[in-house]
């Protein structure tokens, strides 16, 4: 106990003594953290400093600390300031006494994990839950994940991750928002209101509130031919009217940390780029909390060819960089650059206090086990009203595509359920939740539930995820789905069929097939689960297909031959029931696509908000036309666009009305729409606005989301849904990054996606 002498002098009489049998502590008052950060940094030596700018993980998630690891010493030794993939909260506390009872100074370790879609309860993967526009729901759902991390030890997640990205190849669409940057910014802000809610006097956040870890800063979701880890190259003008948007919203809610991004922005590495982490994000933006790199980043930039170890490091620190994720590039080599000259010790105190002032605002200095409250675990982790709503939101994601008058399905007669993907509970969560227990309702589970005795159901795998034994293995990251001989299933999925009056198919990809390191060439259905569907469909009978998918898939096929097409996701925990919700009835599905689903390969990237060309098609166009910008073999246009998805009832939308048909560069004018359910079935609808900038300095996109609102209406019922048009929804970044607005005319669209609206012109005086 003699080594928390230090630290307690220049707390107020921190009883820490207390937490190390287990005893629940009040919270202390400190000094304001500018006066607490310098007098602790005072006390540090160079290594305690450069220290505090290492993270490493622990291995399995699983498993707790060996008293005799490397990984021991270091924190004994001041040498470590943060850990990930640590699970528990009972290895958590074992790990932070370490830290503060037999460390010299007894600074307090932040301990984080990829909390991305829940901890134990698991919502759907980011994009599915983008396909919900329902805000309120989504920042809930990081509440919900905050505080069942925060009861298992956690105070730190990787997330949100916010890249925009028009290339579904690339498997980390399953982790963001889709194409758009407006709509990509309005999630931004409240995953990050959800996990770190509002910090309380002296900055500090509650015991139920993660500090947020925005990513990956910047591009990452550009990358060339979707392939992960790529190269990114754009100019200044994209990035700031395409893609920087949603990082800005995330700085401007406050997020706590930023991590950089694997990739090159003008050709230097994200992690190296001054440009990038100190112009842009601190200067520009006022960013004030820490960087951290990605997994390994600053020794990866060795093969980007930026030199030795050394050398890299010292690149990364001196560019903004306050944070080595698993590298240690900075503790093997910052202070021999410090003696050698080529860091100073400016810049080494710079991120350490920027770290120490995050572990300050966590509460971790007034209590280091303020987040090690083990009765916690029982009361706050996978609850009834936890589950509830993930139920709820999961069913808002799914994206009706196509509907001939099959769904909802009467709870009567005789349901086969085939598919590869039906009875699986390895791959329930979706990619990226190394927090979920694997232990979820199946798809079969929840029909089996649904049903009862009401129908006859029937079960059959089908067929294999595909043929290819080698591509299914190395898709599945451990969650596999036993194989077969796909001659002798199928056989026994069609004697099933023919026993019934309706088949349901659940099929798509592995959950591994999408997320990190998870890019593919090809996106359509895969060839046995495609061959399969053929011979169900000969059978004449109903057929809906449930397209399992961390992307956008291409199902242009399906889309001429299978009668309905549900676009489920991998929606959670609570997927069984949550598909359920919606196949019966007893919810009408309300997601709408955040990314454009083409019509096959050779037209990625499509997406929405493109520049024209000097030789437009007229949209629409059902056939080729010489000499102008199209393609001999397909249309232009995407399957299905941005905004779209069914529901079932339908919708009429009245011609826009507008409160003026011209505004000032400092006014502001209202556009409204009249929507009406025409149906049987009470449902909700997403409300869309779009605009135009028809004439600029630069070339502007064709359409912008600038606008929605989702609504409810019970059969028959009509709501005005009313947008007020401000110059901000207006402005862009011109040639000379200057955030404008222009005089013009603007074209003003509502609708109930990019493709289907009514229009009305506006001039901007």
């Amino acid at each position: 106990m003699k080594r928390l002498a230090l630290l307690m002098a220049i707390t107020l009489s921190i009883t820490m003594g207390s937490a190390a049998k287990d005893k629940k502590k009040t919270q202390q008052p400190l000094k304001p953290m500018n006066e607490f950060v310098s007098e602790l940094m005072d006390k540090m030596t160079v290594q305690e400093k450069i220290g505090q700018l290492n993270l490493l993980p622990l291995g399995d998630i699983q498993t707790g600390i060996s008293e005799n690891s490397s990984v021991s010493e270091a924190i004994r030794q001041g040498r470590l300031s943060a850990i990930l993939n640590l699970k528990g909260v009972d290895n958590i506390l074992k790990v932070q006494k370490m830290a503060v009872e037999e460390s010299r100074l007894g600074i307090p370790l932040i301990f984080g994990m990829d909390v991305i879609h829940g901890y134990e309860t698991i919502f759907p993967i980011p994009l599915a839950l983008a396909c919900s526009w329902d805000i309120p729901a989504i920042e809930q759902s990081a509440r919900i994940a905050a505080k069942e991390a925060t009861a298992d030890g956690l105070c730190w997640t990787y997330s949100p991750m916010v890249d925009i990205s028009v290339d579904p190849r690339w498997g980390r669409v399953a982790e963001g928002a889709g194409e758009d940057p407006f709509l990509g910014s309005r999630i931004a802000e409240a995953m990050v209101r959800g996990y770190q809610g509002t910090p309380a006097f002296n900055y500090q956040f509650s015991i139920f509130n993660l500090m947020a870890c925005l990513k990956h800063y910047a591009l990452y979701g550009g990358s060339e031919a979707g392939r992960d880890y790529n190269t990114v190259d754009m100019s200044r003008i994209r990035m700031y009217n395409q893609y920087f948007s949603p990082y800005k919203a995330a700085v401007e809610a406050g997020v706590g940390s930023v991590m950089s991004s694997f990739n090159t922005v003008d050709y230097v590495p994200a992690t190296a780029n001054r440009w990038l982490l100190t112009d842009v994000l601190r200067q520009q933006w006022k960013f004030d909390g820490f960087v951290v790199t990605d997994y390994g980043a600053i020794n990866e930039m060795m093969n980007h060819g930026l030199g030795n170890q050394q050398q890299v490091a010292a690149l990364a620190l001196k560019a903004g960089t306050d944070m080595d994720m698993c590298s240690e590039a900075f503790t093997a080599t910052l202070e021999k650059s410090l003696q050698e000259g080529k860091v100073t010790m400016e810049d080494i105190d710079q991120a350490c206090r920027r770290v120490l002032e995050a572990k300050y605002k966590l509460g971790l200095f007034a209590d280091p086990y303020r987040y090690c409250d083990k009765s916690r675990r029982a009361t706050d982790i996978y609850t009834p009203e936890h589950r509830q709503a993930a139920r709820n939101l999961a069913a808002e994601t799914f994206v009706l595509l196509k509907n001939d008058n099959v769904l909802p399905l009467k709870k009567q007669g005789t349901i086969a359920l085939i598919g590869p993907l039906a009875d699986t509970k390895s791959n329930i969560p979706g990619s990226w939740a190394p927090t979920a227990t694997y232990q979820y309702p199946t798809l079969l589970d929840g029909m089996k539930r649904a049903l009862q005795d009401k129908a006859t159901l029937l079960y059959a795998q089908g067929s294999n995820i595909c043929r290819d034994s080698v591509l299914q293995a190395d898709g599945s990251f451990n969650h596999f789905i036993p194989r077969g001989d796909d001659a002798k299933m199928k056989q026994q999925a069609l004697e099933v069929a023919r026993k019934a009056d309706v088949i349901v198919c659940a099929m798509g990809e592995l959950q591994e097939m999408s997320g990190e390191s998870s890019s593919r060439s090809n996106i359509e259905l895969f060839d046995v689960q495609r061959e399969l569907l053929e011979e169900l469909l000969k059978l004449g009978k109903p057929v809906v297909l449930l397209n399992f998918a961390g992307r956008p898939t291409v199902l242009t096929w399906e889309q001429q031959h299978v009668p309905a097409i549900l676009n489920v996701w991998f929606a959670g925990s609570e997927t069984g029931d949550a598909i359920c919700d919606v196949l019966f009835g007893d919810k009408s599905p309300s997601g709408r696509l955040t990314m454009s689903m083409p019509q096959n390969m050779g037209q990625i990237p499509v997406y929405y908000n493109h520049l024209n060309t000097g030789r437009p098609v007229g949209e629409g166009t059902q056939k080729f036309v010489k000499f102008q910008s199209n393609y001999l073999d397909v249309r232009n246009e995407p399957l299905y666009p941005f905004g779209y998805g069914l529901s079932y009832t339908t919708f009429e939308y009245s011609d826009v009305t507008l409160s003026n048909n011209q505004m000032t560069v400092d006014g502001a004018i209202t556009a409204s729409v009249t929507v009406k359910n025409m149906g049987g079935y009470d449902a909700d609808e997403v409300v869309q606005l779009y605009i135009r900038d028809v004439v600029g300095s630069i070339s502007r996109p064709v359409k912008e989301l600038k606008g929605f609102q989702r609504i409810h209406l019970n059969a028959g019922e009509s709501q005005t849904v009313t947008f007020e048009i401000t110059p901000d929804l207006l402005k862009f970044y011109d040639y000379n990054l200057d955030y404008v607005i222009e005089p013009g005319d603007f074209d003003i669209m509502i609708g109930p996606n990019s493709r289907d609206v009514k229009k009305k012109t506006i001039t901007i005086l």
